[in-house]
């Protein structure tokens, strides 16, 4: 009897557990996006729709109910950017490995290429796989696998070359494509001002946990993007970025961001 009550209390505290967790999960999901004041709605009107079944309120009930009916497939319009990077979280692992001494070449390279680049005001968009694969992107433009260098990224980048106008996908220790097509943010909070290069630098990162850089061409200005958000960083910034990105890729833990 005792053994049985214990069994159907481990039973109740691993259900508490496990749905505390997915929850924990959802939140950490939407933080700091555009979900967020979404999803403080969606609990808004379910309050709403508690209190007007206990309040006896016939014709408000049955509007929320016809809402509720479709709140699936609302949802699933609505959090259509968060679910695929959920998804793409959940199946796309990718893992890496190269040494240190190659860690530091790569990191080199690009941040010389994009010093390079700021100095030409030439434009350049990098976009730096992490754990979820970028392999659509890699195939939405020319597929390249060559080692990284300063030299091929400010050749790609160099108008009025074929490629210039795209993106480039390193995956690793390798340039693994040029002339990408990367999503546009529709972000907006985003200022008018950006163009359609630092939207996808953001784009790329809303809907992935890839990290990328952006050189304008019109100021030579270098920005960085992470987790759906763009900031301006000068080259020693970028430096620590990028080591903190590959330094995770060889320990397998999450970096962290530089203030």
């Amino acid at each position: 009897m005792l053994g049985e009550v214990w069994s159907r209390y481990l039973v109740h505290v691993t259900d508490i557990l496990l749905v505390s967790f997915f929850i924990y999960q959802l939140l950490l999901l939407i933080q700091g996006t555009r979900a967020v004041q979404i999803a403080v709605g969606i609990g808004v009107i379910a309050a709403i729709t508690v209190l007007a079944q206990f309040a006896g309120l016939p014709s408000l009930r049955w509007l929320l109910q016809k809402f509720w009916f479709a709140g699936v497939i609302v949802i699933a319009v609505v959090f259509q950017p968060e679910l695929r990077s959920a998804l793409a979280r959940l199946g796309g692992r990718t893992s890496f490995h190269f040494s240190i001494h190659q860690e530091m070449y790569v990191v080199n390279e690009i941040v010389a290429a994009v010093k390079e680049s700021a100095r030409r005001q030439m434009g350049m968009l990098l976009a730096i796989e992490r754990e979820v694969g970028l392999r659509e992107y890699v195939e939405s433009g020319t597929p390249i696998n060559a080692e990284v260098t300063r030299e091929l990224l400010l050749s790609i980048f160099q108008p009025p070359g074929a490629l210039h106008d795209g993106a480039v996908i390193i995956q690793g220790n390798r340039l693994a494509g040029a002339g990408c097509i990367l999503p546009i943010s529709q972000d907006p909070s985003l200022s008018k001002l950006l163009g359609t290069r630092h939207r996808a630098a953001v784009g790329i990162t809303e809907l992935s946990d890839a990290w990328a850089v952006c050189v304008s061409e019109e100021t030579g200005n270098v920005s960085f993007a992470h987790d759906g958000k763009l900031q301006p960083v000068d080259p020693d910034e970028l430096r620590q970025h990028l080591l903190n990105v590959f330094r995770s890729a060889v320990a397998k833990t999450p970096p962290k961001i530089v203030a």
